[in-house]
């Protein structure tokens, strides 16, 4: 009998989450081709257009399969409870939780699945998307932000200026800059080259040193070839253009390391990190919110309400989301804490409205005597 209802709420809860997915993701992307239909021209436009929501029907999914996961979970319940089974469940001496753990382990699964999903197709998806947008319909956005070489590395008491090559080939026109820990300029090598030789030495070609002294003196000296230790290896050069949206964890996780050596900001790449595993896992405290929400006592089985209900918890989920993004891009929140502090407070939301309904939490006045007695 246990068997029977749980997978019978568990097809009922999946029924709801793909046709709210389906309908979602095609509003969404109607919505958005009708809004940017003008920018579409030139040679092929149709295969391209068709393309890129090909992939944009990736991305999206991604993003909009939480919410989906949400609304069908009010949904589902309510349709249940409408039908009058959700009274039949009780009159069986089923209690609530033989709605929440079908509904939890749908949307746990579902939550590794995004997870997987978004590591091995979305990222690449999305990558697609940007290069039709830009080399097929001129739209280029801040694509220069990401996408333009870096040039400019600190680490330690050197700070180097690579205007051209990369850490395996080596760096051609670079200067390297010493200061001292009062932050004096005290020597500057400018080389027409830079090669990497072992470890932490590198070979510098038509090198011009110039050093500085405290009183203000210099001193200048060329030299065709020399080894310099610059306390850095070829590694610690490995900076990689792009979004980091549309890096995988491994390759987020290097150059979180990388930008950490040479003193750039790690706060975005750090963030997109853990939203990897927060933004779909949040899904599973809010679904179980709704259901709460679907389950309270005196509440009818109007899937308009549950709906209205879903949306409001989406709506304080992408609100906490974007609070706790903007702390954390503005250094007054650690990004671990911002990534996922959005899910701990649905998770206590949704425990609480578990516990009440299931009599562990009561009010005030119940636990009181009634007045009049001793």
């Amino acid at each position: 009998m246990k068997g029977t209802l749980f997978r019978y709420v568990v097809r009922t809860y999946l029924q709801f989450a793909v046709g709210i997915l389906a309908a979602v993701l095609s509003i969404f992307l109607v919505v958005d081709f009708v809004d940017r239909a003008r920018q579409y021209t030139g040679e092929g436009w149709v295969w391209n257009v068709l393309v890129l929501y090909a992939n944009k029907a990736l991305v999206a999914t991604q993003q909009l399969g939480p919410v989906a996961l949400l609304l069908a979970a009010g949904t589902s319940i309510s349709s249940l409870r409408k039908r009058g089974e959700v009274t039949a469940m009780q009159s069986l001496t089923f209690g609530p939780n033989a709605l929440y753990l079908p509904v939890a382990l749908c949307v746990a699964v579902a939550c590794v699945g995004l997870i997987a999903f978004d590591e091995w197709v979305v990222v690449d998806a999305a990558r697609r998307v940007e290069e039709i947008t830009t080399q097929r319909f001129n739209r280029w956005g801040d694509w220069g932000v990401y996408h333009t070489p870096k040039q400019w590395f600190r680490k330690g008491d050197h700070i180097f200026y690579l205007r051209a090559g990369n850490a395996q080939e080596g760096f051609e026109n670079v200067a390297i800059l010493t200061v001292t820990p009062e932050f004096r300029l005290g020597r500057r090598l400018d080389a027409q080259s830079m090669r990497p030789v072992e470890g932490t030495r590198w070979q510098l070609s038509g090198v011009v040193e110039r050093s500085f002294t405290k009183d203000g003196q210099s001193q200048v000296r060329q030299v065709a070839e020399a080894e310099y230790d610059l306390g850095v290896t070829p590694y610690t050069f490995r900076l990689r253009p792009g979004r980091p949206e549309q890096m995988r964890i491994p390759v987020l996780r290097e150059q979180i390391r990388v930008r950490g050596e040479v003193g750039r900001d790690t706060r975005q790449f750090s963030l997109v990190l853990y939203n990897r595993f927060s933004h779909p896992l949040a899904s599973l405290p809010a679904a179980l919110l709704a259901v709460g929400l679907a389950l309270r006592p005196g509440r009818k089985g109007h899937l308009t309400v549950a709906i209205v209900e879903g949306l409001l918890i989406s709506v304080t989920m992408w609100g906490l989301m974007v609070v706790t993004r903007t702390l954390a891009l503005s250094e007054r929140m650690a990004p671990a804490v911002a990534a996922w502090l959005p899910v701990v407070l649905l998770s206590v939301a949704a425990a609480l409205l578990w516990l009440r309904g299931e009599g562990f939490l009561r009010s005030r006045q119940r636990l009181l005597p009634p007045l009049g007695r001793g």
